[in-house]
C-alpha cells in the first residue's frame, strides 16, 4: 500500500500543473483610440494581434464623434451590444489580453473580433497567434485590403 502511495505522489507531482483558469467578463463596450476595450472598467486588448498605429481617422456618423486609428474605428461599427471576453492572461500595466465575441448566443459562439480585424486588414497576426490568425492576415495583404493597400475611407461614386 505504501509503495502505491508514493507512486501516486510521484505521478502527481510529476505532471504539469494546469493554467491558470481563464476566466469570461460580457458586458457593453466601449473602444478606446488604440483598438483595445473598456469593459467593466478593465482594458482588454484582442489576442493575437497587434493594431499598427498608421494614422487617425474619425467616424462623424456618430455623436460623439469617435476618433482613432482604423481599426478602432471598424471595431467600433462591428460591436453593436454585448461583447463576451475570455480573459487569458493579465499585463503588466494591469491590462488584459483577452479572445473577444459579439452575436453570441446559447448555440454559437459569436464573431472572434481578433478574426474581424485581420479579415479586413486592420491587423496584424502576432507570431505565435494561431495558425487560423496567421491565414487571415495572408489573405487580407494578398488581396490588398486595409493597411494593405486600398483605402477603406475612398469615396466610390453611385450610378
Amino acid at each position: 500500500m505504501r509503495k502505491f502511495v508514493s507512486a501516486a505522489l510521484l505521478a502527481a507531482a510529476l505532471l504539469p500543473a494546469a493554467p491558470a483558469a481563464a476566466y469570461e467578463i460580457s458586458s457593453y463596450a466601449n473602444v478606446n483610440e488604440d483598438g483595445s476595450l473598456r469593459i467593466k472598467r478593465k482594458t482588454v486588448h484582442l489576442y493575437g494581434i497587434h493594431i499598427p498605429d498608421l494614422g487617425r481617422t474619425c467616424d462623424t456618423r456618430k455623436l460623439p464623434k469617435m476618433c482613432g486609428t482604423r481599426a478602432a474605428i471598424a471595431l467600433d461599427f462591428k460591436i453593436d451590444g454585448f461583447v463576451r471576453c475570455e480573459l487569458l492572461a493579465e499585463n503588466a500595466d494591469g491590462s488584459y489580453t483577452g479572445r473577444c465575441f459579439v452575436n453570441a448566443s446559447a448555440f454559437d459562439e459569436g464573431d472572434d473580433l481578433s478574426a474581424y480585424l485581420l479579415e479586413y486588414g486592420w491587423a496584424v497576426a502576432l507570431p505565435d497567434a494561431p495558425v487560423a490568425y496567421q491565414a487571415l492576415e495572408k489573405i487580407a495583404r494578398a488581396r490588398g485590403i486595409g493597411y494593405w493597400g486600398i483605402p477603406v475611407d475612398r469615396i466610390v461614386p453611385r450610378n
